[in-house]
């Protein structure tokens, strides 16, 4: 009982290296993906729609994973479940690098995606073991080191995967985390575990709404060969209905539900979460379709770019979202939240509207890109930051956590369903689709991002209503 109460060892510079390490190795596993989906494609031989699940499967894993490690971190230990956690990421990450097809590869990403949960884990053991000053600044390192990796997984995945194989560029990054790993095993300071609580996990409701969001998955990227086979998807949608109905009562009657439902009832909250499936619909529809049009050969309507070359255009794209969090909680704070999300959704639908016009130079999708990478990071960190500070303090976190599976959404329905676009315009015998399936997919995203606007009227301009 006596080393329970003892506080925490402060920890010093070398366990908060190895930890701002983890999230560059972190961050560079994760964004290794993105730039190389149309070689990952070519090389396993995938339709759009089976890309765009591999693009959008280790988000979802995040999602589900981050709410249960963030609980269990408090109760056991942040050290002790980040260990455990970053165990399965190596895991998963060198199923990635061994990966013959893409159903192993799938299941690599989905064990990567447990990394998702290491940051907020990551902030435990700073808050625990820094005095509250010095946790701000080192969780801003340690959150920036993150988007760093992922710039510098963004740059080299295209090299490594040309030079060496796609192989590396999945084996390097797990090869740094798997070190760093060790470091922050070595160097940090075990946390005392906190009081546990009777509510225990939601796992239920974890299965339930895992079941539901693959079941999602599933529907969406049969939906262009429904007519090959149609038995398969009706019954995909059956399941589909009966997970969604069953996590729904299971979240309703749970006495502590992995995501709270009443919730929704708050003004607030269900517009705070409208609005984030929307505009993450819309930004998900580009993430996918751009690097696939600089991937069309040169000789039809597109520009033959090499995964390294696709890396460095969608670089500016990164840090435009790097830049958009400090931006926003400044425009949030002068001239209130709702403000700043109307103009990033303009900006967003300017962007679509423009891509969807003009895309015949390699500036015009790298302009587009960072406008709407712009525009995201605006809109979602003024709707999370104003979901926040609407609730009271003890019901944060089941407010935002109802953002964060919107979000996951928003980003699986978008790129599912851009992936489907392009599946039906492809001819058959040709790994091309026609030029009109990305008009398509942009306009449609800016047609669906414009009708938030609608939503945000009825907003509060402050950040409390």
């Amino acid at each position: 009982m006596t080393a329970t109460l003892a506080p925490p060892v402060r920890i010093g510079r070398a366990a908060l290296g190895a930890l701002g390490m983890l999230a560059v190795a972190t961050g560079a596993l994760e964004s290794v993906v993105t730039p190389t989906l149309p070689l990952l494609q070519r090389e396993l031989d995938m339709s759009p729609s089976e890309g765009a699940l591999l693009s959008i499967v280790l988000l979802i894993t995040g999602a589900l994973v981050t709410p249960v490690a963030g609980k269990l971190g408090d109760r056991y230990g942040g050290k002790r479940i980040l260990i455990r956690l970053m165990a399965v990421v190596c895991a998963g990450g060198l199923v990635s690098a061994l990966a013959p097809n893409l159903p192993v590869l799938l299941l690599g990403q989905v064990l990567q995606g447990a990394m998702v949960g290491a940051l907020p884990l990551s902030f435990i053991l700073v808050r625990k073991h820094l005095p509250a000053g010095e946790s701000k600044v080192a969780i801003g390192v340690v959150s920036g080191l993150f988007v760093g990796g992922g710039m510098a997984g963004t740059l080299s995945a295209g090299p490594v995967a040309e030079g060496l194989s796609r192989h590396w560029m999945f084996a390097l990054p797990t090869i740094a985390v798997i070190g760093s790993t060790a470091l922050v095993n070595t160097l940090m300071p075990h946390d005392p575990p906190g009081r546990s609580d009777d509510t225990g996990v939601d796992w239920p409701g974890l299965l339930l709404l895992s079941g539901t969001l693959v079941t999602l998955m599933l529907v969406l990227a049969l939906a262009p060969d429904v007519a090959s086979q149609p038995l398969v998807l009706g019954a995909l949608i059956l399941l589909l209905a009966a997970f969604a109905g069953g996590w729904i009562a299971v979240e309703r009657h749970a006495t502590s539900p992995m995501v709270d439902l009443r919730m929704l009832a708050r003004p607030a909250v269900w517009k705070s979460c409208v609005l984030t499936f929307v505009i993450c619909v819309g930004t998900s529809v580009a993430v996918y379709l751009v690097p696939q049009l600089f991937a069309v050969p040169s000789e039809e309507y597109g520009f033959g770019a090499s995964a390294t070359a696709i890396g460095f255009f969608l670089l500016p794209g990164a840090v435009a979202a790097s830049l958009a969090g400090p931006i926003s909680g400044i425009g949030a704070r002068r001239y209130g939240s709702r403000a700043v999300v109307t103009a990033g959704i303009v900006l967003m639908v300017t962007a679509l509207i423009a891509l969807a016009a003009v895309h015949t130079e390699v500036w015009h999708l790298v302009i587009g890109k960072v406008m709407i990478a712009l525009a995201n990071g605006l809109c979602v960190t003024a709707l999370v930051t104003g979901t926040a500070t609407s609730v009271e303090q003890g019901d944060t976190g089941i407010a935002t956590s109802l953002v964060l599976v919107t979000r996951v959404l928003g980003y699986a329905v978008g790129a599912q369903i851009s992936g489907a676009i392009l599946t039906a315009a492809t001819p058959t015998g040709s790994d091309v689709p026609a030029e009109s399936a990305f008009v398509t997919g942009f306009a449609i995203a800016a047609a669906v991002t414009a009708l938030s606007l609608l939503v945000t009227r009825t907003m509060s301009k402050g950040v409390k209503e």
